[in-house]
C-alpha cells in the first residue's frame, strides 16, 4: 500500500509538473514495440517510482501538445532515446529524434542518453544493417530530404554515452534498468541549486515518502506547513535539501534558510534571516529591514500572494518562526513551508500538517554510506569487510556517524590501524560525532540534563512509568522533562512503554559523565561500568559526588563488599546491586536513596538499621527474604514494592508504614500463604499482583477497602478458597482492571454493581458457565476490554449488547459456545477462534467500527452473515465447513486481498485456502 501511494504521488507530481513545463525526463520510444515492451515499461516505471517526473512520447498529453504549442522536449532536462528496429523504421520517431538533437545543440541544456535495445550502436551510428534497409524503404516512399536530416541525428545520438542491452545477459534486465535510472538521478542532481552531500544513500526513499504524505503537500490549493524532526546527525538538513532541489522549480519563489539557530544568535540575526528570505524569493539584492517587527510586515505584504517554497533549517525557538511569519495565511495558495527542528513541540506550535521523522539507515545502506567515505566505493574491499561491518554495527544507521567514521578510516590501509580504531571506537566515542550530538544535550536545562543522564546510565529498557516515579522522587519533574527529551529526539518510548535511546546518544551521555573526572571514577556522578564500580567499592574510593551506581553480577558469582565503602557516598540516590553481598552495618548506606534494586538480596529480612525513609521503589526479585521487615517500617514515600520470585517469603509485611504504596507485586512467591490485614489501608494502591502465588490460602476482608485499585491479578491462585464474601461485595468502585486466571469460581464477585469504573476484565480459564456471571456484569458502563477465553459457555447472553463501550471481546477456545445472538454496538475486534458456532449473529452487520474478526478453527462454522464494510482483517484458518463469504462492499478487506501478489484479481467470493489457512479469493 505504501509503495502504491508513493507511485501515485510520483505520477501525480509528474502530471502536474508537465503542465507547467517542468519535466525531468522525456522518454522517446516506439509505442507499438512488443519485443521491447518490458524494457520500455520497466524504465518508465522505475523512473516514476524514484520520483523522476517522466513523460513517454506516446502519452496522450504529449500528443495534444505536439501541435502549435512549444514542444515538451525543449522543456525537458533529460531525454532518453530507446533505439529498436521498430524505432528506426518509424518516420514519427526519427522526426522526434531530430528535434531532440536540435534541443541538445541550441543551448537548452538537454542531456541525451541513447539506449540500444535490439539494434547495434554501430548500425545506428553508420545507418547500416537493419537501418540501411529501413532507409532504403523511406527513400523509395519520397522521404529523401528527411533521410538526410535523420542521418546526422542518428550519428550524433549513437556517439553519445549510453547503454547497450546487448551487453546484458538474460535475466539481468532489472539491473540494466537500475543502471539507467541511477545515471538519470546522478545527472539530475548535478544541476540542483543547493549543494548537498557527495554520497547520498537512501535519499530517494526519503524524498518519495515525504512527498507521498496523506496531507497532499504538493496540492496547489492550500498552504502546507510540514516538519522534519529528529536528532542531530540523522540527515534532516540533507533530506530537506534534496527535497528542495527536487521541487523548487514548481514555485514562483523559493528560499532555503540554513542554520537558523546559529544565525539568530548573532547580532541582528533575525533581521538577517528576514532579509535573506525576501531577497531569495523576490530575487532582489540589498534588501534592508530596520527591525524585526518591520520585517514581519514586509514579509506579509510581499509574499502573501506568492506561491513559495521555504525551508527553515535548525529551528530551536518560537521567536524564529514568528519573525519569519510561519503561518498558513502568510503565503499564497500552493505554498510549502518546511521547518526542520529537533524540538517536536515547535512543529506542533505552527500546526504542521505532517511531521516527517526520518528513519535511520538499514544495515545495507549504512555499510554503503560508510564505504563511500572510507573507500570511495559502494562496498568495502574483502579484507576490510568484517571491520567495516563492525564499525557500522556500532554506529547503528546514523548518517552523521557513518560519514565521520568513514572519513576517519579513509586512507588507512594497515589492518592493525583498523583494529586499533575499532577498539577505540568500542571504548570511547569519536569526539567529532559527540560534538555534533551534544548540540541537543546542551539545549537542555539542568533538570532535563539530569533526567537524560539518569535514563542513559540506569533506565534504558525500563517502563516509563516506573522510571518516572523514581525521577519524580528525585524532584526532577519527569512529566515535563521526559516530554522535552522525546520532543528533542533524545529518548523514545517504544510500543511496550519502555524507555529507549540511540546507542550513540547513550555513549554521548556516558562520555559526558566520564569527563567529570577522567582519571577518578569515584568522583563522577554516575557509575555503571563493572570495573569502575568494583574498584570504587573495593578500595572505598566513592565520594559525595556519586549519585547513582549500577552493578549487575551473575547469580553464580560470589562478589562481596563492605558497607563502609558507602560512607562517603552520602548523596547516593540510585542504587542497583543485583546479586551482590554486603557485609557490615547498613547504617552506612545513603539516607537519600530513592531507588534500591537488589535482585538476589541475600538476607532473610531487611536490617532494622537500614534507613530507607526516602525510598520510592524497593525492587528485590529473587530475594532470600522470608519476612520483609520484622517491625513496622515507616516508609512514607514508598510507591512500588516488588518482591517477585522470592521463593521463601511466607507472609507480606505490615503495610501501615507505607501509606503511599501504589504497586505491590508479589508474583510467583510460591511460599506466600498470608496477606496482612493492613493492606486495606493502602488507599492509593493501584496494582496488586499475586500471580502464581499458588500456596496463598486466604485474602483478608480488608481488600474491599482498596478504593483506588485498578488491577488485580490472581492468576494461578488455585488454593485461594478461605476468603470472606465481604471483600467482593464491598469491592472498590474504582477498580480499573480485573484479572482472574484461576480454576476456582469462588473468586468471581457476587455483584459488579459497585465496580462501575472497570475498563478491562480478564476472566480467562475460570471454568465459567454463563449462569455464573452476575446479571449486573453486563451493564458495566465503561468496560472496553473483555477476555473470557477457555470457559464453558454454551450461549453468549443477549445482555452483552448493553456493554455500550466494549471495543474488544475475546472468546477464544470456548469450545461449548454454539450460540451468539447479540454483540456490543461499539465492538472493533472480535476473537471467536476455537468456538462451535455454525453462524455468527446477523447483527454483526451493524457494527460500523468492526475492523478485525478472528474465527480460526471454528470447524462447524458454515457461513458468515453480511459483514460490515469497515472490516479490514479476517482470518478463518481451519474452518473446514466454511463455504465462503461475500466480500462485496468490504472495501478495506478487498484492498488487503488485492495487495496479495499471489492471487491476482479479487472475485466476490472468498474461501479457506487449503495450505495457508486464510480467507483468500476464489477464482473461477
Amino acid at each position: 500500500m505504501a509503495n502504491k501511494r508513493i507511485r501515485e504521488a510520483a505520477i501525480s507530481c509528474s502530471s502536474s509538473s508537465i503542465s507547467r513545463g517542468n519535466l525531468d525526463v522525456f522518454l522517446s520510444t516506439f509505442s507499438q514495440d512488443p519485443s521491447n515492451k518490458i524494457i520500455i515499461d520497466g524504465i518508465y516505471n522505475a523512473l516514476v517510482q524514484r520520483g523522476i517526473h517522466t513523460l513517454r512520447s506516446d502519452d496522450d498529453e504529449h500528443k495534444q501538445l505536439r501541435g502549435g504549442e512549444k514542444s515538451l522536449i525543449e522543456e525537458s532536462k533529460i531525454a532518453i532515446v530507446l533505439f529498436s528496429r521498430k524505432y528506426v523504421s518509424s518516420i514519427w520517431c526519427l522526426d522526434e529524434l531530430v528535434k531532440i538533437i536540435e534541443c541538445r545543440s541550441n543551448g537548452t541544456g538537454l542531456t541525451v542518453f541513447p539506449v540500444f535495445c535490439d539494434v547495434d550502436p554501430s548500425d545506428v551510428r553508420k545507418q547500416t544493417g537493419c537501418l540501411e534497409e529501413a532507409f532504403a524503404r523511406h527513400g523509395r516512399k519520397g522521404f529523401e530530404e528527411k533521410v538526410e536530416s535523420w542521418r546526422p541525428a542518428l550519428t550524433t545520438a549513437a556517439n553519445l554515452s549510453g547503454w547497450d542491452l546487448h551487453n546484458i545477459s538474460n535475466g539481468h534486465e532489472e539491473k540494466f534498468i537500475q543502471r539507467i535510472v541511477d545515471g538519470v538521478v546522478l545527472i539530475k542532481r548535478s544541476r540542483t541549486p543547493l549543494n548537498i552531500a557527495s554520497y547520498l544513500v537512501g535519499i530517494d526513499s526519503h524524498i518519495a515518502t515525504f512527498l507521498s504524505t496523506d496531507c497532499s503537500i504538493l496540492s496547489p490549493h492550500e498552504v502546507h506547513i510540514v516538519g522534519i524532526w529528529g536528532i542531530s546527525g540523522l540527515g534532516k538538513t540533507t533530506i530537506a535539501k534534496a527535497i528542495y532541489n527536487e521541487i523548487c522549480h514548481r514555485y514562483e519563489g523559493y528560499s532555503f534558510l540554513e542554520n537558523v539557530r546559529e544565525v539568530s544568535q548573532q547580532h541582528n540575526g533575525l533581521i538577517n534571516l528576514q532579509e535573506q528570505l525576501l531577497s531569495d524569493v523576490l530575487v532582489k539584492k540589498n534588501l534592508k529591514i530596520s527591525n524585526v517587527a518591520r520585517g514581519i510586515n514586509v514579509i506579509k505584504h510581499r509574499l502573501h500572494c506568492k506561491k513559495v517554497l521555504i525551508v527553515i533549517d535548525d529551528v530551536d525557538h518560537s521567536e524564529q518562526l514568528n519573525a519569519l511569519v510561519v503561518k498558513h495565511d502568510s503565503f499564497g495558495v500552493g505554498s510549502l513551508i518546511i521547518v526542520i527542528s529537533r524540538d517536536k513541540h515547535l512543529l506542533n506550535e505552527v500546526e504542521a500538517c505532517h511531521i516527517y521523522h526520518p528513519e535511520e539507515l538499514d544495515s545495507h545502506e549504512s555499510l554503503q554510506l560508510f564505504s563511500w567515505h572510507a573507500f570511495k566505493s559502494d562496498c568495502p574491499p574483502d579484507d576490510y569487510k568484517e571491520f567495516s561491518k563492525e564499525i557500522v554495527s556500532h554506529v547503528k544507521g546514523l548518517p552523521l556517524a557513518l560519514e565521520v567514521m568513514g572519513s576517519t578510516m579513509f586512507g588507512k590501509r594497515s589492518l592493525s590501524e583498523w583494529e586499533n580504531v575499532l577498539a577505540k571506537l568500542k571504548s570511547t566515542p569519536d569526539y567529532q560525532i559527540q560534538k555534533k550530538l551534544r548540540l541537543s544535550f546542551n539545549d537542555l536545562d539542568d533538570m532535563e540534563k539530569d533526567i537524560f543522564l539518569d535514563i542513559a546510565c540506569f533506565f534504558i529498557g525500563v517502563d516509563e512509568s516506573y522510571a518516572s516515579k523514581i525521577l519524580d522522587g528525585c524532584n526532577l519533574f519527569p512529566v515535563i522533562g521526559i516530554s522535552v527529551l522525546i520532543q528533542r529526539s533524545l529518548i523514545a518510548i517504544d510500543e511496550k512503554k519502555k524507555l529507549r535511546m540511540h546507542d550513540l546518544l547513550r555513549e554521548m551521555a556516558k562520555e559526558i559523565v566520564r569527563e567529570e573526572s577522567p582519571e577518578q571514577p569515584g568522583r563522577r556522578t554516575r557509575l555503571w561500568s563493572k570495573e569502575d564500580v568494583c574498584d570504587a567499592l573495593a578500595k572505598h574510593k566513592g565520594t559525595k559526588s556519586v549519585e547513582g551506581i549500577i552493578l549487575n553480577i551473575s547469580q553464580f558469582e560470589d562478589v562481596c563488599f563492605n558497607t563502609e565503602a558507602f560512607v562517603d557516598m552520602r548523596n547516593l540516590r540510585l542504587l542497583q546491586l543485583n546479586y551482590v553481598h554486603l557485609r557490615g552495618g547498613y547504617e552506612h548506606l545513603s539516607k537519600k536513596l530513592k531507588w534500591l534494586c537488589w535482585h538476589g538480596f541475600p538476607l532473610n529480612s531487611i536490617p532494622t538499621n537500614f534507613d530507607m525513609e526516602n525510598l520510592i521503589v524497593l525492587h528485590m526479585e529473587n530475594s532470600s527474604v522470608k519476612e520483609v521487615w520484622k517491625e513496622i517500617k515507616l516508609l512514607k514515600r514508598l510507591k512500588i514494592l516488588n518482591l517477585s520470585h522470592s521463593s521463601y517469603l511466607r507472609k507480606t509485611p505490615n503495610f501501615l508504614g507505607v501509606p503511599s504504596l501504589e504497586e505491590l507485586v508479589l508474583e510467583d512467591c510460591k511460599s506466600l500463604v498470608e496477606v496482612h490485614q493492613s493492606i486495606g489501608y493502602l488507599d492509593k494502591l493501584i496494582v496488586l499482583n499475586l500471580k502464581n502465588c499458588n500456596n496463598l490460602m486466604k485474602l483478608p476482608d480488608s481488600i474491599g477497602m482498596l478504593t483506588s485499585l485498578e488491577e488485580l491479578n490472581l492468576h494461578g491462585c488455585s488454593k485461594l478458597v478461605e476468603r470472606s464474601t465481604y471483600w467482593f461485595s464491598s469491592f472498590p468502585q474504582y477498580l480499573g482492571s480485573l484479572k482472574r486466571h484461576c480454576t476456582s469460581t469462588n473468586l468471581l464477585p457476587s455483584s459488579f454493581s459497585r465496580l462501575c469504573f472497570l475498563k478491562s476484565v480478564n476472566l480467562n480459564h475460570c471454568n465459567l458457565s454463563e449462569d455464573m456471571i452476575p446479571n449486573d456484569f453486563w451493564s458495566l458502563p465503561l468496560l472496553r476490554v473483555l477476555r473470557m477465553e477457555n470457559n464453558r459457555f454454551c450461549t453468549l447472553p443477549a445482555n452483552i449488547r448493553h456493554l455500550s463501550h466494549l471495543s474488544r471481546l475475546s472468546l477464544i477456545d470456548c469450545r461449548d459456545l454454539k450460540l451468539m445472538t447479540e454483540l456490543p454496538p461499539m465492538l472493533e475486534r472480535l476473537y471467536v477462534s476455537g468456538c462451535s458456532m455454525e453462524i455468527l449473529p446477523s447483527t454483526i452487520s451493524n457494527l460500523s467500527g468492526l475492523d478485525l474478526l478472528y474465527a480460526n478453527r471454528c470447524k462447524r462454522l458454515q457461513s458468515f452473515p453480511e459483514l460490515p464494510p469497515s472490516l479490514a482483517f479476517l482470518e478463518a484458518e481451519g474452518c473446514t465447513s466454511l463455504q465462503g463469504v461475500d466480500v462485496e462492499g468490504l472495501e478495506y478487506l478487498r484492498n488487503q486481498l488485492q495487495g496479495d501478489p499471489e492471487h491476482g484479481n479479487l472475485s466476490s467470493i472468498c474461501t479457506t485456502h487449503p495450505h495457508r489457512g486464510k480467507i483468500l479469493p476464489r477464482f473461477g
